[in-house]
């Protein structure tokens, strides 16, 4: 006997409908939504465009690294912020009293965020294509965009484990000391080739220098190294805050 059809769709409305609330709830949160999309966009205007004077070589590397200063953003401070501030409200005990899909939640913020990256992604190409003069095979426009979108994973799961730690007032803060000495050593802000070498040398022990390689990989503007030896790395960070996470939250029931 073969269940019909027609009894999973209550559950996939059930994640659907949570996808969507949880993209409007910060899609209406101007101090959340504006920053994530619109820094990404401005550096690349400043750096990329503005001071860049012509140099399409530049004008490539920037939008691939601004891409994924963008989408660690949004990963970070989607998952890390609202979890930190419902876990405040006593929002994530509640949730479990309701008769919702078993993960919905988290599904949602991750779809969320993969959504905010999509956005960030394709803003990102329409300012290099038209004010930043470059010019990408279909491929390579394709390829930065998943890689944007899939980056989403491993910062969602650092989110939600720092968020499962501290306060929705602490997270902000918190969030913003890891995010951005992070992207700045990462080589996202700047080439690492005009950092200290002793500096430059520390990139690798961030998860966002292999975010940004795998990106620049795309546009061929990378260090050189294997794409996965990248992908083992993210893939391996995504593991370890994810089940770090769920432990915390578990603890804290």
């Amino acid at each position: 006997m073969h269940a019909s059809p027609t009894f999973f769709m209550p559950y996939w409305r059930s994640y659907l409908l949570e996808a969507r609330c949880e993209f409007l709830r910060m899609l209406r949160e101007p101090a959340f939504c504006v920053p994530v999309i619109a820094f990404p966009a401005m550096f690349y205007l400043l750096f990329g465009v503005l001071l860049n004077r012509g140099n399409a070589g530049a004008a490539q590397y920037l939008l691939a690294s601004y891409g994924a200063f963008g989408v660690i953003g949004a990963a970070l401070f989607g998952f890390g912020v609202s979890i930190a501030a419902d876990r405040d409200r006593g929002y994530l005990r509640l949730r479990r009293a309701l008769p919702t899909p078993t993960g919905a939640p988290l599904l949602a913020k991750m779809a969320m965020a993969m959504l905010f990256a999509a956005i960030i992604s394709v803003v990102l190409a329409l300012l290099a294509a038209t004010t930043g003069g470059v010019s990408l095979a279909p491929a390579q426009w394709l390829g930065l965009f998943a890689v944007n979108v899939a980056g989403v994973l491993p910062f969602a799961a650092i989110g939600l484990w720092i968020g499962s730690l501290v306060s929705g007032n602490a997270a902000p803060a918190l969030l913003n000391v890891l995010y951005l000495p992070m992207a700045f050593l990462s080589g996202l802000w700047l080439p690492l080739s005009m950092l200290p070498g002793w500096l430059a040398g520390t990139a690798p022990v961030w998860p966002a220098y292999h975010l940004g390689q795998l990106a620049l990989k795309v546009v061929d503007h990378d260090a050189g190294q294997p794409a996965w030896l990248h992908l083992l790395v993210l893939a391996a960070v995504t593991l370890v805050f994810f089940a770090l996470a769920q432990r915390r939250l578990a603890a804290a029931d």
